[in-house]
This record gives structure tokens, sequence and C-alpha cells, in this order.
């Protein structure tokens, strides 16, 4: 039955840099939800919690418990997210999950059984799929006509939290953390399933964990493509190009541009205001849970993107190409 006036009370599990942003939005920009508690473990989350007038949880169990939250949006380091799923599976309250789903097919694959066993609602937080160059791309990708290559990278600046080298809080580096990104987008614009890779990873500026992911990548449709994924140098990029039997499609998702290019006729493209991709991430989300729409991002998708990223490092720890 669909609910067309009802209003979602929602947790916040993790409010640092990231879940901040969620919580940022949830507090002032989705109407119709309503931020009522935020849970992190440092007096941070107090301060928050008060400038967001809701309630703060130091710890997250005590937010899943907590009876007035509804739904909980999880932004946090991804080894965690076996055990915060399960509970929030077991507490029957929906879940928005950051990517990435985990840091292994097999957490994965459990977190959605979890789900699936309990009938609740688990949705993947792939925000990139709303970033208006990315949806431009989509539009404009046929027009290429046959599809024949691709080139896609996310270049970041070093990263300066300690806990993405920690193997025990991050599980993996860029393949995880950024890659995982790319790989949905390429989905998403093409509308292919990657179906093998072959890559190598080195460690740049980190220690244990891998900062700079190269990678042949393979669809189901027989074309290769390169992706590239770092976080290494101080410049951003976040660029994808198409190459076709009628011309070639380029866009910066971090610069905003698009362009088409025939020949040597280059077509500027506008995808419009450039958007916080989290603002229409969370609305989607509430029309799900209102009954009015799909799912905006199912937790197959967020299994899948976990499944290339683990391809790629099977592929750079024992060489040779890797089925996804």
């Amino acid at each position: 039955m669909k609910q067309t006036n009802r209003h979602w009370q929602v947790g916040v599990i993790g409010a640092g840099k990231h879940g901040s942003r969620y919580a940022l939005h949830l507090a002032q920009d989705v109407q119709g939800m309503k931020l009522v508690a935020v849970s992190r473990r440092s007096e941070a989350g107090r301060a928050q919690a008060e400038q967001w007038s809701c309630r703060w949880h130091a710890d997250w169990r005590q937010l899943v418990a907590d009876p007035a939250v509804e739904c909980i949006v999880a932004a946090l380091p991804p080894t965690l997210n076996g055990e915060v799923a399960a509970a929030c599976a077991h507490a029957r309250k929906p879940l928005l999950l950051e990517k990435p789903m985990a840091v292994s097919v097999a957490e994965a694959d459990a977190i959605l059984a979890c789900f699936a066993r309990q009938g609740v609602a688990l949705t993947i937080g792939q925000t990139l799929r709303y970033n208006r160059v990315i949806r431009m791309l989509r539009e404009r990708v046929d027009e290429l006509g046959a599809l024949y290559s691709f080139i896609a990278n996310q270049r970041l600046e070093p990263s300066t939290l300690d806990w993405l080298d920690d193997p025990a809080l991050a599980g993996a580096g860029v393949s995880f953390h950024s890659a995982v990104h790319v790989f949905d987008a390429l989905r998403f614009i093409t509308g292919r399933e990657i179906v093998r890779v072959t890559a190598r990873v080195r460690c740049v500026h980190t220690a244990k964990l891998e900062d700079h992911l190269v990678a042949l990548v393979e669809l189901d449709n027989g074309v290769v493509g390169t992706v590239d994924c770092s976080k290494i140098g101080p410049a951003r990029s976040g660029r994808f190009e198409f190459i076709g039997a009628k011309g070639q499609l380029h866009g910066d998702q971090v610069h905003h541009f698009g362009e088409m290019i025939s020949g040597a006729h280059r077509e500027l493209l506008d995808p419009g205001e450039p958007v916080s991709t989290i603002v229409p991430l969370l609305r989607e989300w509430l029309e799900f849970l209102r009954g009015n729409q799909a799912n905006p991002i199912p937790a197959a998708e967020g299994l899948v993107a976990v499944r290339v990223c683990e391809a790629c490092l099977r592929s750079a720890a024992e060489g040779g190409w890797r089925e996804v």
C-alpha cells in the first residue's frame, strides 16, 4: 500500500566525514524525512546532535534499538558493515548502506541473504549514479553506435584518514574505496556487465593498502577498456571516455563537463547544474520506503560492484585474468 504522506524518522550511524553529509541533508534538504538520531563514538557526536536537534548515541547498537528510529543510514569503515547490517535487518529497519557494501564477496552475500530472510529493504549508496555528468553519459552513449572501447579514472589526493590504511577497518585500498564507484558507473552508463578483469596495484604513499589500481576490464559484449583509480597525486579527476563507431563521448564528473567528438569536430555538452548526489538518492529512497517506486539501488547492485573489486585484487595477487 502506498504511503504518499508518510514521514520517516531516520538515524545515521557514522557521523564522520561522509556520514555527516547524509545527516546534514536529512536535517535540511529532504522533506518527508526527519533526522532523529546520530551515532558516533567520539564526543564530537554530541555537538553534532545538538547542531541537528537530534539524539546522540555513542554506541551504534543503541541507535538501532532506538524506538524513534524507523530507518537507518550507515556510513562506516566497511569492515563494520556486516555486523551493523545484520543488526538492522533483525530489528526490521530498512537500511541505506554506503558503498562499498562489504570488502569481500562472502560478506556481501551474507548481508544480502540476511535482509532477504528478514524481508527488510536494503539500499546501497552508490551515489555517483546521481552525478549529472554520469547521467548525461548514460543518456548519450547510444549515439556512438557500436561501443568499441572505454577509459575511466578516478584520481584523488592522498588520503589524510589513517584508518584507510588499516586493514582491520578499511579492508582494502582504492580498489574498494574508489574503483567501486567507477565499476558501478560503467555498468550504469553502458547497461553492460563486467565479466573479467586483469589488474595491478601498488602502494605509493601508503604502507599496507593499495593507493593505485590499474585494470583492464572486459564487458559482456567483448569490449575491453581501462580503469585507473588512485590517491597518489595532488589533483582530482573523474573522467570517462567512450569510443564508438560514430565518434567519442567524454565526460568528467569532478570538473563537470562533457563533449562529443566526431572527426575533428568537438561539441561541448551541457550536463546541467551540479547537484549533491546524496540528496536525490535520499529522495528516491524515501519514495521507495513509501511504496511509490522501486528500490533505487538494490543490494544486488552493490554485490556486483564488490565482485568486480575482489576480482581485481585476486588478479593483482595471482596474476592473469579473473572472472567476476
